[in-house]
């Protein structure tokens, strides 16, 4: 399978980036999402998100994994870009989104230029929060 590397300036990326997670939400085949690669010896290790219902409301858990602890937040889909842009750049260097139909890698260099790149699928099966949300949602 050949990768597709695109170059362009953050925030164009990141929101193409982003509306690709939107899509995987909304057909079902959103899997997970990591923030990984810290610049430098952060406290922050990770950023794990995972789609969650509240309600039956589709909501975003987020998981901040640090050296010595686990903090939990949940956000609206749209909150979570937001939250998510603020930490890329610092102290993250990868988004990583996870699809039943690709992986979506989000990438700076050290120079700070980045890129996306797409991969073969590493999950089969869709969270199994989506699934649910969307089979309660069909018309």
């Amino acid at each position: 399978m050949a990768i597709k590397i695109k170059y362009m300036p953050f925030t164009e990326t990141f929101n193409e980036f982003y509306s690709t997670v939107q899509s995987s939400l909304t057909d079902g085949t959103f899997a997970k999402l990591t923030m990984a690669k810290t610049i430098g010896n952060t406290d922050l290790k990770n950023i794990y998100v995972r789609p969650i219902l509240e309600e039956g409301v589709l909501q975003l858990e987020l998981k901040f994994k640090h050296q010595e602890e686990e903090l939990i937040e949940i956000h609206s889909i749209v909150a979570t870009r937001d939250i998510l842009k603020t930490y890329l750049n610092n102290p993250f260097f990868s988004a990583l989104l996870f699809t039943t139909q690709m992986d979506l890698v989000y990438k700076l260099n050290k120079k700070r230029a980045v890129s996306i790149s797409q991969k073969a699928p590493s999950f089969a099966h869709a969270s199994p929060v989506i699934l649910e949300y969307l089979a309660g949602n069909k018309d």
